[in-house]
């Protein structure tokens, strides 16, 4: 798979070859701009590219329709979106009646119950600009049960953790390995923390895949991991 936007000249994905096994929790690390949120705009079909290039259960996915290849994938961005509703009809959002029970349980998976338990209203409290302010962690955090509460076959969460610290960051990989146990997911990071524990890890620079394996591996073998290593222990 090579990709160039439509309109660029540069290609922003290399000769990329992958296979992610169902199942498999997957880190997606790299320098920023080294194609790793492309990657996984193509995986969401937000982009069209060409037929026989990437596949799900061995289907292309340009012959899919596109809301089933959405339905298939849990998608939290970067840029986190809350609506100016109720804490509880954010994470629900993928459903017309909210089960409480599932909205609290994805909540507690995200490590979010207990903030959202301090506010006066708790769950019934309105977000957004006629609402209480919450965190970047917070709102991170809602965001991903909101992902959790969809509980699709595919999660990808684009640098999802960022604005947590590392405790609450390992608390919630840990929940994600648990409840997730036979269903796929990846993780974008900047951060080591957030991938080393997990099933594999793929390095990405220059649009290119430089390295596939676990911490362990890729300490010992991919230079650039190696350097990201590095300069996080010093940091």
């Amino acid at each position: 798979l090579s990709f160039t936007y439509p309109g660029g000249n540069r290609e922003i994905l290399k000769n990329i070859s992958l296979t992610i096994p169902k199942g498999t929790s997957i880190g997606l690390i790299g320098r920023t701009g080294c194609g790793k949120t492309t990657l996984v705009d193509l995986l969401l079909r937000i982009y069209n590219i060409e037929e026989n290039k990437i596949f799900i259960d061995d289907i292309d996915i340009m012959k899919l329709p596109i809301k089933t290849v959405r339905d298939a994938v849990s998608y939290v961005p970067q840029d986190n979106f809350l609506f100016s509703d109720t804490i509880a009809n954010n994470i629900a959002f993928s459903f017309s009646d909210v089960n409480m029970d599932d909205v609290k349980k994805a909540s507690i998976a995200s490590d979010v119950d207990s903030n959202i338990m301090e506010f006066n209203e708790q769950y019934e409290t309105v977000l957004g600009e006629r609402g209480v302010t919450v965190s970047g962690g917070q709102k991170q955090r809602i965001s991903i049960a909101r992902a959790l509460m969809k509980n699709s076959e595919i999660l990808i969460l684009d640098d999802s953790v960022s604005a947590v610290d590392t405790k609450t960051e390992e608390t919630i990989i840990n929940n994600l390995k648990q409840i997730r146990e036979g269903k796929t997911t990846i993780l974008i990071a900047h951060r080591i923390t957030t991938v080393k524990k997990l099933d594999k890890i793929i390095v990405m620079d220059d649009g290119k895949i430089v390295g596939y394996g676990t911490h362990e591996e890729l300490e010992k073998t991919c230079p650039l991991y190696q350097e990201m290593v590095y300069l996080q222990r010093l940091e």
